[in-house]
């Protein structure tokens, strides 16, 4: 089987970070702290928070909660930008049931997230950990930092592309490489909109999809 590799950006492991000054945000207190240990928990294994299912909500109180989630994320990486003494504009949004925000207008932030992402995986589990904070309620909030997560989309899909049509030359499944995710479900969206089964294989970090024949 055909091994397909590409640039990797991670969702749910943190890479090793500094540790940011905001105090309340970044440093729980110990009262604070099973709260934090459960969203490292989730991030260690990001497909169970996949599945999380929320008590129910209207769709104007799930709005609200979202929204609520884009200000909090907000204001903490606004001060994180101020400590570092770098400019940026921060964009709120709700992307589906997940609270949406993107960092624009900042070439160093820009120039250090590349070429994997990193930088920003790291911000958005900071960023999550504060909300987490303020609202005690695990968040699956999503960063961008000038539009980086778009164009990784966009490489995801060529690579579905590319996996498929090897499907389809040999007959035989194609394993790709592990992905997050975030990745994983580009992918599945790809594999079924042709028409083809896929499926998430393997634990942990090696967590991969493997493309089948239909």
């Amino acid at each position: 089987m055909n091994d397909i590799t590409a640039p990797s950006v991670t969702d749910g492991e943190t890479p090793d970070a500094p540790e940011p000054a905001v105090a309340d945000a970044a440093s729980p207190s110990a009262a604070e702290e099973p709260a934090a240990e459960a969203a490292v928990a989730s991030a260690a294994d990001p497909e169970a928070d996949e599945e999380e299912a929320r008590p129910a909500e209207t769709a104007e109180e799930r709005l609200k909660r979202l929204e609520e989630e884009g200000d909090i994320a907000a204001d903490y990486l606004e001060e994180l930008l101020d400590i570092a003494d770098m400019d940026g504009d921060i964009d709120i949004d709700v992307d589906g049931d997940r609270a949406s925000v993107e960092i624009r207008g900042s070439d160093q932030l820009s120039r250090l997230n590349k070429p994997s992402g990193e930088l920003m995986d790291a911000l958005q589990e900071l960023a999550r950990l504060a909300v987490q904070t303020r609202t005690g309620e695990r968040s699956r909030l999503m960063l961008d930092i000038g539009g980086f997560r778009a164009e990784h989309r966009t490489s995801l899909e060529e690579l579905a592309a590319g996996a498929i049509a090897k499907v389809a030359e040999s007959g035989e499944s194609v394993p790709l490489r592990p992905m997050n995710p975030f990745e994983r479900k580009v992918v599945h969206d790809v594999v079924k909109r042709e028409g083809l089964r896929s499926e998430s294989e393997g634990d942990g970090k090696g967590r991969h999809v493997v493309i089948y024949p239909s």
